[in-house]
């Protein structure tokens, strides 16, 4: 005990009280001796950069609780059941500590939205690691809360974009699976997300031609800021500011 608490640069008191408050793991026992490891370490460290980014012991011993309930995580798109077994995703899971995740989200990382990240499938648990899902997630996450948006609000965000895109990749899978043979699916993928991306930047088109903004209520009635839905979508060469062609 007297080693791991030198190495953690602690005291052997203070880690008696972290083993109390159940914030590490039990030793290992073998008779009367008790073994620690490098996965006790690794706590004690994740412990003491916690406590110097302002979080309490009661806070920590929620975040690792909220950890410790984490699931495996899933795949993002249901295609089990479609003749299409080669994984869809190109996605690349990202391993982090408590620490890099505090730093990402200053303020944010509460157990409130741990719980709702581990539930959406965003995190999952690898040891002493979290494993993130998707690095384009994860930095898009870390764009909009540095960008002023709640981390609570993009999880919520994010759960619903998870509900509309297992609903297209449902749409997508009922309609290969009832008409394409299964030797020739594997061609149709790049359609399948060139018609997702086509449709995505359309509709941000079309929101954003009718969302009223300050500059443009300040002058023009509101049939010239606000075309009808269709209206001049497919104009001469005129592409709105979220296609990408």
């Amino acid at each position: 005990m007297a080693e791991l608490a030198g190495e953690a640069g602690i005291t052997v008191r203070t880690l008696r009280f972290y083993r109390e408050r159940k914030l590490i793991p039990p030793p290992r026992r073998d008779g009367r001796i008790a073994w620690y490891n490098d996965h006790h370490l690794a706590r004690l460290r994740t412990i003491a950069a916690l406590l110097e980014r302002g979080h309490t012991l009661g806070g920590i011993a929620e975040l690792f609780a909220a950890f410790e309930c984490g699931r495996d995580v899933g795949e993002l798109l249901g295609l089990a059941g479609a003749g299409i077994t080669v994984p869809w995703s190109e996605e690349t899971a990202i391993r982090l500590s408590p620490e890099d995740l505090a730093d990402r989200f200053a303020g944010e990382v509460t157990p409130e939205n741990l719980t709702a990240a581990l539930d959406i499938g965003y995190l999952a648990l690898d040891g002493d690691e979290i494993v993130h899902v998707s690095r384009r997630l994860l930095e898009a996450s870390t764009a909009l809360v540095r960008s002023g948006v709640p981390l609570a609000a993009v999880l919520a965000a994010g759960r619903q974009v998870r509900t509309h895109a297992n609903a297209m990749a449902e749409t997508f899978t009922d309609l290969i699976r009832d008409h394409v043979p299964e030797e020739a699916r594997e061609a149709l993928r790049p359609f399948a997300k060139a018609v997702v991306e086509a449709e995505f930047t359309m509709a941000m088109d079309r929101r954003a031609r009718t969302q009223e903004t300050p500059d443009r209520n300040s002058g023009g009635s509101p049939s010239q800021t606000q075309p009808a839905d269709g209206a001049g979508r497919e104009g001469a060469g005129r592409g709105g500011p979220w296609q990408g062609a």
